[in-house]
């Protein structure tokens, strides 16, 4: 116990604000709920943003019947999909759920029984976010979809990028918005219940905990790309070329029921999959950040806040976003360049 008494001081006595910073002061005497304040408050602003996306993208017009035909049926299709997947996936949640349970609470690494609850419930709720990421960027995709079709056709160039900007703009926020949330509301969570303990101790036992928020996020993202990116393959390679080749029927022809299924997998894999991807790739990030920090409450607040003003610089990114009629592909691309360049 001395040994681990004195290793503990040795690590203490290397945080930036015992060598370098006045510990009475922020943001050396910050709390744990302080640190990811910013972090947690910028989540809500970009999910509160995707709303007003929503509601901005609704009144968008969605075409003739035919268009919206086609479009009910790739969206019913995908979300048959996704649901399927989701209900196995849940099986697999709960298994590992119960495994972490009585793993790390049978033989905790803090000593402490709870430690097998934390590490279980960072996991669960990785899962469902990373899941709830996909799942929200299939339904606006397939919403967008044929409203930028619409737009293209009878509104120009223009209006046509803004209603797809806004489509893939209602994905990143809403990615963002729940991994920074839910990451720093996770994390001030977990460092409850050591009371006894100093703030660089609980940051450090928290960092452990969210180990288990990446390994649920990135589970998900795992079997959600590769099994939309099976489908949509399946679909293209297989009976869509069958479609062109035997029954003569023009690429990306709707009669064929091959193409419906080919967007299906576009959304499921593309976007779906992609969507739970960036979100684990987000969340991994700030989490090994946070174990770098070894405890450091000044390093833990680091990425949360940049990315709250990542988050805050890309608000004002979007509304630069927009083209003029005619434009070719380089100015497409300096568009999309110069929403960049604001933020």
């Amino acid at each position: 116990m001395a040994a681990d008494q004195s290793i503990s001081e040795m690590k203490d006595s290397l945080l930036f604000c015992v060598s370098e910073g006045d510990m009475n002061a922020f943001p050396c005497n910050a709390s744990p709920i302080q640190s990811v304040s910013l972090g947690i408050a910028a989540g809500g602003m970009a999910l509160l943003f995707t709303v007003f996306l929503m509601s901005k993208l609704k009144a968008a017009p969605r075409g003739n019947d035919l268009m919206n035909k086609i479009s009910d049926q790739i969206k019913s299709g995908a979300r048959a999909f996704l649901i399927t997947e989701y209900k196995y996936l849940a099986g697999y949640v709960v298994v590992v759920f119960a495994a972490l349970l009585v793993l790390y609470t049978v033989d905790p690494p803090t000593d402490n029984r709870t430690d097998g609850i934390r590490y279980a419930s960072c996991f669960v709720v990785g899962a469902l976010l990373s899941g709830s990421a996909g799942w929200y960027g299939m339904v606006v995709a397939t919403d967008a979809n044929v409203r930028t079709t619409q737009a293209a056709d009878k509104e120009g160039l223009d209006v046509a990028l803004r209603v797809a900007f806004t489509g893939g703009a209602v994905m990143g926020f809403t990615v963002v918005g729940l991994g920074l949330a839910g990451l720093g509301l996770m994390l001030f969570l977990v460092t409850l219940g050591y009371d006894d303990e100093t703030t660089a101790q609980q940051l450090r036992h928290a960092a452990d905990s969210l180990a288990g928020f990446g390994f649920g996020a990135s589970s998900i993202a795992l079997f959600a790309r590769v099994a939309g990116g099976i489908f949509t393959k399946a679909a293209d390679v297989g009976a869509d070329l069958v479609g062109k080749v035997e029954m003569d029927i023009p690429e990306d022809d709707p009669r064929n029921p091959a193409v419906i299924a080919d967007n299906v997998g576009d959304n499921v894999g593309d976007v779906a999959g992609m969507g739970a991807d960036l979100f684990e790739s987000f969340v991994g990030s700030i989490i090994a950040s946070v174990a770098l920090a070894d405890g450091d409450v000044v390093k833990v607040m680091l990425p949360f806040w940049i990315a709250g003003a990542g988050i805050l610089a890309s608000l004002c990114g979007y509304f630069v976003v927009g083209t003029k009629e005619g434009a070719s592909q380089k100015d497409l691309l300096f568009a999309l360049h110069k929403g960049t360049l604001a933020a």
